[in-house]
């Protein structure tokens, strides 16, 4: 389910004054999505003038576009520790966040949460006061009715993630299935984010509670700094 709304100058604005906070000798992460794209752009850049920056993939597509900036790449057991991760949000509320719109949350929940300092990039189309967006859930393909049954017991609407330009369902970078679980606002996301991860064959849910630092919303005219 990917999310639409915002400019990409916004886009833009918000994701390079995220990146002015990249430092030489930094390991960063890359988060997967629009916004997150010239986030990268931005940072082949910073490489292309010289600056030592190795980066961290949270997905195939943004693995490829790393390397189409010329930014060298490291998996996450091969590093010590991640310096900055800079991602993307489908919803934002105070701290806590909606993603998976790329189908890409398992991998930047792992590199997000091992960041030392987790940056948002956004526009002002994903801010919001309370979380409503329909929350991504990544389940095992042999899992994908008893997960289904189990989010309706929550007072979920979960729907099977259909691909675009082909024929069945989205299969994630793992091997996985995506249900698009529609809890209408969510009041407590801490309490959905515990509930969503003890049900048997999730593989990761696309709430992010208490892992963002700060995020940068890029408006008309400039960029909105909101501390997390």
């Amino acid at each position: 389910m990917k999310t639409t709304g915002g400019t990409d100058e916004q886009k833009r604005r918000a994701a390079e004054t995220a990146v002015e906070a990249v430092e030489d000798g930094m390991v960063v992460g890359l988060g997967t999505g629009s916004t997150t794209a010239f986030a990268i752009r931005a940072i082949g850049d910073l490489v292309a003038d010289g600056m030592d920056v190795r980066g961290v993939p949270t997905s195939f597509a943004s693995r490829e576009l790393a390397r189409e900036c010329g930014i060298p790449l490291a998996d996450l057991d091969e590093i010590d520790a991640v310096d900055l991760a800079i991602d993307g949000a489908d919803q934002v509320a105070g701290d806590a966040l909606v993603k998976g719109g790329g189908a890409a949350h398992a991998r930047e929940k792992v590199v997000d949460a091992f960041a030392d300092r987790f940056l948002v990039v956004a526009d002002p189309s994903k801010v919001a006061d309370v979380l409503s967006h329909p929350v991504p859930v990544e389940v095992l393909p042999a899992a994908r009715t008893t997960v289904a049954a189990a989010v309706s017991d929550l007072g979920g609407d979960p729907e099977l993630r259909r691909a675009e330009r082909k024929d069945g369902p989205v299969v994630t970078d793992n091997g996985n299935l995506v249900l698009d679980c529609d809890f209408g606002p969510i009041d407590d996301p801490a309490a959905l984010a515990a509930s969503l991860s003890a049900l048997p064959g999730v593989v990761e849910h696309g709430i992010f509670v208490g892992l963002a630092d700060v995020v940068y919303v890029g408006t008309e005219d400039g960029v909105d700094v909101l501390d997390c």
